[in-house]
């Protein structure tokens, strides 16, 4: 049953910082529609959406997911399977379920997934410190949906549902011995992951660390990305004045280069102001991790964090040109539902586990 304790203790500052980045994604995806797109009020839609699944994610008992952990693996990998024989494929990618009214896509529902299961395995199996044969059964779990997005091709979300892992892991306390093996063993298996990479991926890496090498060519976005960026100075070019994504220097400004046109047009100021509730964000999620009364929280907490963070930090370096072009979205800011709905309910199951918090101390 409800306890309505919950809503006295809600996070309301965590709240404000979810209000502030969405009017500043609307804002933004207003500048960078094109005639017909209208993607500022398709992102008002999801931010509605979100908003109802953040508010259900808040009424329940956050520990319950620890039990479900299984089921949700289960849905997680059956809808990655769907992908390979209902997936609507766009521009070379295979990612997304067509449900009619929306177009869904498992990966990004997989990062949260990532982080309740691991969750899940490190509630369930406590110990001072693990090493390397504690981490088999869940790095075998979850290579299978690594693999399922892999093959999409998405390299960027499959990279980033191992770094979520990879952050538990290291929060649960793994052993320096095992830190140094599995560092070993990443730098040993990288030629064979340079050889399992498609091509047009392994373009992307030659082009990052030399974007002058084909201008017109692989190095086209980020160059026109760093271009915006640096002409935005510091108050930038104005709204809606922004010549690269105006003028359609800059390709994808309402996706994975949404940072791009915000910084041309709002500067170093803007820039920073929304770095900074970036920022807010995420020392909250470390605050409600550090504070939780239970260890299953705290897990969930910090993975969900991990998640919100390591999304923000690629996309970033991604567009200034500090890492190859993977395909990462903004969170909140870059259009897209699943994107949206997925970082709400992360926000939501946050605000869940500051609320009870303050039930558990009053049992």
């Amino acid at each position: 049953m409800f306890d309505r304790k919950v809503f006295l203790h809600l996070d309301w500052w965590l709240l404000g910082y979810m209000a502030i980045i969405m009017i500043i994604g609307v804002i933004n995806l207003n500048s960078a529609s094109t005639a017909g797109s209208y993607y500022q009020w398709k992102q008002a839609q999801w931010y509605a959406a979100g908003t109802v699944f953040m508010l259900l994610c808040i009424i329940f008992d956050y520990r319950v997911l620890a039990s479900h952990a299984v089921h949700i693996y289960i849905l997680t990998v059956v809808l990655l399977l769907l992908v390979i024989f209902v997936g609507k494929s766009v521009s070379g990618s295979q990612r997304w379920i067509p449900l009619g009214f929306f177009n869904l896509q498992p990966s990004e529902f997989a990062k949260l997934s990532t982080v309740i299961v691991v969750s899940s395995y490190f509630y369930h199996n406590e110990k001072p410190s693990y090493g390397i044969k504690d981490l088999i059964r869940p790095t075998l779990l979850m290579a299978v949906p690594f693999f399922l997005i892999f093959r999409q091709p998405d390299l960027g979300t499959a990279l980033l549902v191992l770094l979520i892992m990879a952050s538990i892991i290291l929060v649960a306390g793994l052993r320096w011995t095992s830190i140094l093996t599995i560092a070993t063993a990443c730098i040993a298996a990288a030629p064979l992951a340079w050889k399992l990479m498609k091509p047009y991926q392994r373009e992307r890496i030659k082009i990052f660390l030399n974007p002058e090498s084909d201008p017109l060519g692989s190095g086209y976005h980020i160059i026109q990305s760093k271009i915006a960026i640096g002409s935005g100075q510091l108050f930038g070019k104005g709204y809606m004045a922004g010549t690269q994504a105006h003028l359609d220097f800059l390709p994808e400004v309402h996706t994975d280069f949404a940072f791009s046109i915000w910084a041309e047009e709002w500067g170093f100021i803007g820039a920073f102001i929304l770095l900074s509730v970036y920022f807010l964000i995420i020392a909250r999620g470390l605050q409600i991790a550090s504070q939780s009364k239970e260890r299953f929280g705290s897990f969930l907490a910090f993975g969900i964090t991990a998640m919100l963070f390591w999304q923000a930090v690629i996309n970033i370096c991604m567009v200034t040109g500090l890492m190859p072009v993977v395909g990462i979205p903004l969170p909140m800011i870059s259009y897209g539902g699943s994107s949206v709905i997925t970082t709400m309910i992360g926000v939501g199951l946050l605000i869940n586990i500051k609320s009870r918090r303050f039930i558990f101390d009053s049992k």
